[in-house]
């Protein structure tokens, strides 16, 4: 399954403004957030904003990087969206 990563800025209240859109074939379904300084030890962390379809959103999971991200999308995909 091929997901497409779209960098966007997030106007929010913290310093948490990089994230990521992320595509399954031409379908949005999460938004990660590059967690800031103010997080501590989670600083640097990719952390599920929203999850839409098949991810999960209420879990709000952090990943050490967008690798780690993706491979959890895939699996909780599963094949959803396989063409």
């Amino acid at each position: 399954m091929s997901l497409h990563l779209q960098p966007v800025r997030v106007a929010t209240s913290s310093d948490d403004s990089e994230s990521q859109l992320v595509f399954a074939e031409g379908f949005l379904v999460a938004m990660l957030v590059h967690l800031s300084e103010q997080h501590e030890d989670d600083a640097g962390r990719w952390f599920l904003e929203a999850g839409f379809g098949r991810i999960p959103s209420r879990d709000h999971p952090t990943f050490l990087d967008l690798d780690e991200a993706q491979t959890w999308i895939r699996q909780q995909l599963g094949n959803a969206y396989v063409s």
